[in-house]
């Protein structure tokens, strides 16, 4: 996959959850609050999250980076750092 800018991987996340949650309201969710919170996001949804991004990236996601995609701006950090 090609690099990801900061506001096409902010972009990937959001299409992302709105796959998994469509009638998800980010005029609610500021960048630092904690997705699984405030789109009420249960377990199964955040590992749908998680293989939506590693299939529509091409990049491997292991448990051990869930903590890196808690936010919109830690998920689009991360993308970012991964697609370099």
């Amino acid at each position: 996959m090609k690099p990801l800018d900061s506001a096409e991987a902010l972009t990937l996340v959001q299409e992302s959850i709105t796959r998994i949650v469509p009638d998800a309201d980010f005029t609610r969710v500021g960048p630092h609050d904690k997705l699984r919170d405030v789109l009420e996001l249960d377990s199964l949804d955040f590992l749908s999250l998680v293989e939506l991004l590693s299939q529509r990236t091409g990049l491997p996601i292991d448990e051990d980076d869930y903590p890196e995609l808690t936010t919109l701006a830690d998920a689009a950090r991360f993308l970012v750092d991964r697609t370099r």
